[in-house]
């Protein structure tokens, strides 16, 4: 039997608050954290990710007491990420209620902190954040597509594809492979990368950015993601989380939950 794809609403929180722009710039707030992870959860959510989109920017650790209240009150996993730089920092946030941890600037800038945190954790517990886009005038890499850190506001000239490949083998359980090019626009995943990258790469695969109708999350699982996590449809009442597996399910991709009710 397939494995059913996975539906994940993200929240992006920035001094304490849920935002959310285009391409990572215009941010405005979208909302409480707690009160959206709680709509989420009785939605259908299969897990719930919170990114601290400041933290590493502003060289601080991820924010506990919002990551500890939003786990008090939601029953699907919780992935956290945002200034995660150590061993210590995945231990903090997984007693504080997360279940797994993402890692994005910190994996770049020492590599085997994924092989460290996966030792001592398990890979299950180690998600690769990826922010790629297209590569910019200026620069080259072998697929086409660089990472960038510190909320996109950092190019790295890293290849993303093959960033993605070493991650998974020093131990990164899952990549959350989220497109800048396609962060907020609502035009659609970028399907092309999602294909680059699932080519080299054997765990699984969450596509963000881009995510505009319930069509394209049918269309990210159909081009090899086992995730689709999504942000500004779920935030501002475009789409629900029911709508979302209903797309997938009508274009025959095994699901978790029921059907959305009328009129959700």
């Amino acid at each position: 039997m397939s494995v059913a794809v996975r539906v994940i609403p993200c929240l992006d929180v920035k001094d304490g608050r849920v935002v959310k722009g285009v391409n990572f710039t215009g941010l405005r707030d979208a909302g409480d954290p707690v009160e959206l992870a709680k709509r989420y959860d009785a939605q259908g959510a299969d897990e719930i990710t919170f990114l601290d989109v400041s933290a590493s920017a502003e060289g601080r650790s991820t924010m506990l007491d919002i990551v500890s209240a939003t786990a008090e009150q939601v029953f699907v996993p919780l992935t956290v990420g945002g200034g995660v730089r150590s061993v210590e920092d995945v231990d903090r946030l997984l007693r504080a209620g997360a279940d797994k941890v993402g890692v994005n600037t910190a994996a770049i800038e020492r590599p085997e902190l994924l092989y460290e945190v996966a030792e001592r954790f398990g890979n299950q517990v180690v998600v690769l954040s990826v922010d790629a886009r297209r590569c910019p005038e200026g620069v080259t890499t072998p697929s086409g597509y660089e990472v960038t850190t510190h909320g996109g506001r950092r190019s790295t000239g890293l290849d993303a594809v093959r960033w993605a490949a070493r991650a998974a083998d020093l131990g990164a359980g899952e990549i959350l492979l989220n497109s800048m090019d396609a962060d907020g626009v609502t035009g659609g995943f970028d399907l092309q990368m999602l294909d680059d990258v699932r080519r080299e790469v054997r765990v699984p695969l969450i596509a963000s950015g881009g995510a505009g109708r319930a069509e394209d999350f049918a269309a990210a699982a159909d081009h090899g993601a086992d995730a689709v996590l999504a942000a500004s449809v779920f935030h501002y009442g475009t789409l629900t989380i029911g709508a979302a597996k209903d797309a997938l399910r009508g274009a025959g991709h095994p699901v978790r939950g029921l059907s959305a009710p009328t009129g959700e």
